[in-house]
C-alpha cells in the first residue's frame, strides 16, 4: 500500500512538469478548441432538426473564428461590467460625500443658532427654533431630492455602459448569423 502512494507521488511531479512546459500558443489553441467543441455539437444538433433554413445558415460557419469572437466578446463584457461597477461606485461615493457635506452644514447652522439664543427672550428663541425646524425640513426634502438625482444619474450611467454592451452583442450575433460565421 505504501509503495503505491510513493509511485503515484513520483508520477505527479513529472506530469506537472510536462504541463508547465507547454508553450503559450498551445494554450490558446487548446482554449479555442475547448470553446469550439460545444458549438460543433450545437450546430450538428440544429442541422439534424431539419428546420427550414437552419442547415444553410450553419453550413459555412467558421467555428474557430466563432470561438475566438466569443472569447473576445466575453473580454469586452467583463470590461463593460468593470466600467459599470466603477461608475456605480463613484456615484455612491459622490452621494455619501454630499450627504456628509449636507450633515456638516446642517449641524453648523443649528450650532450657530443655539449659540445666539442664550440671554434672549424665550418666546423669541422658540419662534427661531420653529422657523429653523421648518427651514431644516424644507432643506432636508431638497437634499433628499438632490441625493436621489445623484444616485439615479450614477445608476443610469452604469446601466448605459451595460446596455451599450448588450446592443453590441446583439449586433455581433446578428452579423455572425448573417455572414454564416465568416
Amino acid at each position: 500500500m505504501a509503495t503505491t502512494k510513493k509511485t503515484a507521488a513520483k508520477k505527479a511531479p513529472a506530469a506537472a512538469k510536462k504541463v508547465a512546459a507547454a508553450p503559450a500558443a498551445n494554450a490558446v489553441q487548446d482554449m479555442q478548441e475547448a470553446m469550439t467543441k460545444p458549438f460543433k455539437g450545437a450546430v450538428e444538433k440544429l442541422k439534424s432538426l431539419k428546420l427550414p433554413g437552419v442547415p444553410e445558415a450553419f453550413k459555412n460557419v467558421n467555428l474557430q473564428g466563432a470561438a475566438s469572437a466569443v472569447l473576445d466578446n466575453r473580454r469586452k463584457d467583463l470590461k463593460a461590467l468593470v466600467e459599470a461597477n466603477e461608475k456605480s461606485y463613484k456615484g455612491l461615493q459622490a452621494v455619501v460625500q454630499r450627504q456628509a457635506e449636507m450633515l456638516k452644514s446642517s449641524i453648523g447652522e443649528w450650532q450657530s443658532t443655539v449659540k445666539e439664543m442664550p440671554g434672549k427672550d424665550p418666546k423669541e428663541n422658540l419662534a427661531k427654533l420653529d422657523e429653523m425646524g421648518r427651514a431644516a425640513f424644507k432643506q432636508a426634502l431638497a437634499d433628499m431630492k438632490e441625493l436621489a438625482e445623484l444616485a439615479a444619474k450614477s445608476q443610469a450611467d452604469a446601466f448605459n455602459v451595460v446596455r451599450d454592451r448588450i446592443n453590441d452583442n446583439v449586433k455581433q450575433v446578428s452579423d455572425l448569423l448573417k455572414s454564416g460565421g465568416k
